[in-house]
């Protein structure tokens, strides 16, 4: 089965709870990482900060999220692997493939992330007409920009 898109590495892991202070106490004040950046939505139900670490091209994001609203979905505190994010070098034919091959994506489609890039989520439970999904993870598909493809494609070579 040929596939026309590379999964390239890891972008993201999202990580909720019902207080971001917490949560920064461990991954910021303990473990070292920098927050680069906060994002606020309404339509997804979240406070978060966007934690680093790594650099250039091989950074990778980690998301300290809470809800907005404790008591409304999406409901990003109550799994505290909230989801993992992985470049992918073309979002839009992984998204065509994926969906010719029964994956199934969570409502929403390709839009831009929190971090500026087009993202879009595999949905954590198969159904009847798409029977391939996360299995109980999120899986969000970010659309990696060039110097990260160049970077993974510039080590894939000299491996």
């Amino acid at each position: 089965m040929k596939r026309p898109f590379k999964v390239l590495g890891i972008q993201q892991i999202a990580i909720g709870g019902t207080s971001k202070h917490r949560l920064r106490t461990l991954w910021v004040d303990m473990l070292g990482l920098s927050v680069d950046g906060h994002f606020v939505s309404e339509r997804e139900n979240v406070d978060e900060d966007i934690c680093t670490l790594g650099a250039g091209p091989f950074k990778v994001e980690v998301d300290l999220m809470q809800p907005l609203d404790a008591d409304k979905k999406p409901a990003v505190h109550t799994t505290p692997l909230n989801h993992v994010g992985l470049w992918i070098d073309d979002l839009p034919q992984a998204v065509a493939w994926l969906t010719a091959q029964g994956v199934r994506f969570a409502p929403g489609g390709i839009r831009k992330g929190a971090a500026g890039f087009d993202i879009c989520f595999l949905h954590p439970k198969a159904s009847d007409e798409f029977p391939i999904a996360g299995e109980g993870v999120l899986i969000e598909l970010v659309q990696a920009p060039p110097p990260v493809v160049e970077a993974f494609a510039a080590m894939a070579a000299a491996a």
